[in-house]
């Protein structure tokens, strides 16, 4: 049987997290036009009903912190054979190769490309998730590095996708009238709720993907309670959405706890 090429992938996992940096530098507009004000500007805070408001993106730091984190973290000589580290590395530099492409594709103002790629980036931490599921951690470190970080990045860019659709519709002309943007808003928030409880189904309680998922929402809701386009009606819905994922996840968590404590 082949063994695999562990160091392949190592070397790939850091070439991939400087792709992501250098994609970043383009984003926030170090090397390139900021995201908010690429595009034409239809992905900036105020564009959509399902844009989240400007703070919300402050946890990119967090998550690319984390990327970082966890680029150092699989060269430790015990993660080089481990199966965990197996099964995620190369999701992982697929990931954030994806995230580099995202933003280097919105600089030129392809967002129906851009949808593809977060949509394609979704999948992948879909099933980076998975094998983190297959393979627990070993230490607790290792689950903040790991799970912590790949799960507040499915989480958020789970209700980036929403805004990100959204945008490109926008941008193509939909247009269902004052009333039907907000209909069509509230749907969306709806399958976006759907889609963190299956995530809490499928993954168990991880807190971190409900977290980030909330978070988005939340962001949204305040947005569209503060600042224009305002939407009474899906800052009520955003709001609730956040707060029943929350709820969710905590009863399947103090559910998980009390099968835990029977065994």
């Amino acid at each position: 049987m082949k063994q695999p090429n562990d160091l392949a992938r190592q070397i790939t996992v850091t070439a991939s997290e400087i792709f992501c940096v250098v994609g970043t530098l383009f984003g926030i507009g170090v090397l390139g036009t900021r995201v908010e004000e690429s595009s034409g500007g239809v992905l900036a805070a105020d564009a959509t009903l399902l844009a989240p408001d400007g703070p919300a993106f402050s946890i990119w730091s967090v998550i690319y912190l984390g990327l970082l984190s966890y680029t150092i973290w699989q060269w430790l000589p015990r993660n080089k054979t481990s199966d965990r580290h197996r099964a995620i590395g190369w999701l992982a530099a697929a990931s954030m190769i994806l995230n580099a492409t995202w933003l280097l594709v919105t600089q030129v103002g392809w967002i129906w490309v851009s949808v593809v790629v977060i949509v394609a980036l979704a999948v992948v931490l879909g099933l980076l998730i998975s094998a983190l599921q297959r393979h627990p951690a070993r230490s607790a470190p290792e689950k903040i590095i790991t799970d912590g970080t790949f799960g507040l990045y499915l989480g958020w860019v789970t209700a980036a996708t929403c805004a990100n659709i959204t945008a490109a519709g926008v941008d193509a002309g939909w247009d269902l009238g004052t009333v039907g943007n907000q209909v069509a808003a509230v749907v969306v928030l709806v399958v976006a709720v759907g889609l963190g409880v299956l995530f809490t189904l499928r993954f168990g309680p991880r807190f971190t993907v409900t977290a980030a998922l909330a978070w988005g929402i939340t962001w949204i809701g305040i947005g569209r309670s503060t600042s224009e386009p305002e939407s009474l009606m899906v800052a009520i819905t955003a709001f609730t959405a956040a707060a029943v994922l929350l709820v969710f996840w905590f009863v399947s968590w103090q559910q998980k706890r009390s099968t835990a404590s029977t065994v």
